[in-house]
């Protein structure tokens, strides 16, 4: 089996976020949590096409919380 045969790599159609063999990739090569992507973004959108197998969680990052760090600084 060569290695292009172990990756997998899907990309939602709504915001193109990637999962390369299941870790959510941010754009900038980081890691991600799939559940701070459904709080900052697939729980707004409610796309029926979203592929985050993590949408419809309340446990990861939001803007609201994001807001409010900021305010502390």
């Amino acid at each position: 089996m060569s290695l292009w045969e172990k990756i997998m790599i899907k990309t939602c159609p709504e915001c193109n976020a990637t999962w390369i063999n299941g870790q959510l990739y941010w754009q900038n090569g980081k890691e991600g949590c799939p559940h701070d992507l459904a709080g900052l973004l697939c729980n707004d959108i409610q796309d029926p096409e979203c592929i985050n197998p993590c949408k419809g969680s309340t446990s990861g990052a939001t803007w609201e919380q994001r807001r409010q760090f900021l305010g502390e600084l």
